[in-house]
């Protein structure tokens, strides 16, 4: 995928005269960090977060903190890293802030010491399975979802559970049919299915459903949306819900499923570098993301799903809990556990298996 950026429509000299004021309730010394983001006048992002979904959130915070231009690059979850790490090691200038929705290669990053220290002041609005040690913070609440050709599979083919998946896709009808992210080049892709390996007891039932289907792998879920939306594949595995959700409410062609015996949840995670040249932008912009006003916008206008509960609205936690119910949700915590499978010998045992049952032709 090409890296793309996008400039927020902020020019320095118009906006000279603006002051930003500190939010409401926020702690009287804040301004220290507001008049400090304004004098760095800029913020690099690094995000794996499509540009038309960040729009909106990119627009209002430069309406909150005129004067600080936003240099957003849109990018998938595996460049984002490999980019990162690269720029970092050859000592350039990079991301003042990362944000991704592969969660283990967020984690670890910030693990191994790239994350600056930062208690954000909305930090006790989210809850604890979505920050780690004051420097990685989750800020979504978005699921892992089928999604089928609702013109092509039945309404009662459409499967509930992991195991009802498993089953339909061995049907003759689904072989060449199935689709799913390529877990060798996806980062959120391989942190789902390793998700999957930990949660499902009968994963490997599902990888050689996957063998027998001969599962046919991307590595966005917009390709995999228009191939279903067309009728070249007629069902995809954990795709992005948010996504998702939102294409099938214009797409007659799309339908979602939401499995009922568990649904991973994954929050899209961000931290500043420990090298961000403007840091204190990057303060503002942690704390406008995981803010009720950031979060509204996420939920209403970005579609991603708010991780704040005291936000209202289709897409947020609230509402999805409700409808998956509270025992079948397992968010992918923010946490140093999710890269068990990232270490070079389990990651590629993992990729043997996979290549051995699901990627079997």
């Amino acid at each position: 995928m090409i890296s793309k950026t996008m400039m927020a429509a902020a020019l320095a000299g118009t906006f000279a005269t603006a002051f930003a004021q500190v939010p409401a309730g926020y702690p009287a010394d804040y301004q220290k960090i507001v008049d400090a983001a304004k004098k760095e006048g800029k913020l690099v992002v690094y995000a794996a977060t499509d540009s038309k979904a960040a729009a909106p959130l990119i627009k209002d915070f430069n309406a909150l903190y005129p004067g600080v231009t936003v240099e957003y690059h849109d990018m998938n979850s595996t460049e984002v890293y490999n980019r990162y790490i690269s720029e970092v090691a050859a000592g350039g200038t990079t991301a003042d802030v990362m944000w991704s929705s592969a969660m283990d290669l967020q984690m670890r990053l910030a693990s191994d010491g790239y994350a600056l220290k930062y208690k954000s002041v909305e930090a006790s609005k989210i809850p604890g399975w979505a920050m780690w040690e004051d420097q990685a913070y989750g800020t979504t609440f978005e699921p892992a979802a089928i999604v089928y050709n609702k013109r092509l599979v039945d309404p009662k083919e459409v499967p509930t559970t992991h195991a009802e998946f498993a089953a339909l896709i061995q049907q003759p009808k689904f072989k060449d049919k199935v689709t799913t992210y390529d877990i060798e080049k996806s980062g959120i892709g391989f942190m789902f299915m390793t998700q999957d390996a930990r949660e499902n007891a009968k994963f490997i039932d599902l990888e050689n459903a996957f063998g027998v289907a001969r599962v046919r792998v991307q590595s966005s879920t917009g390709t995999m949306m228009e191939r279903i939306s067309s009728g070249e594949n007629l069902i995809g595995y954990n795709m992005l819900g948010s996504y998702a959700l939102v294409r099938a409410k214009t797409d007659p062609s799309i339908g979602v499923s939401l499995t009922k015996d568990y649904t991973l949840i994954m929050s899209r995670v961000q931290f500043i570098s420990k090298t961000a040249k403007n840091a204190n932008a990057g303060k503002l912009w942690i704390d406008y993301i995981l803010s009720q006003r950031g979060q509204t916008i996420i939920a209403n206008d970005s579609k991603l799903f708010a991780i704040r509960a005291d936000v209202k609205g289709e897409t947020t936690s609230a509402e999805l809990t409700k409808l998956i119910g509270a025992n079948n949700i397992k968010p992918v915590p923010v946490h140093p556990i999710v890269l068990q499978f990232l270490g070079p010998a389990k990651r590629m045992a993992f990729l043997k298996q996979w290549k051995e049952t699901a990627g079997k032709k």
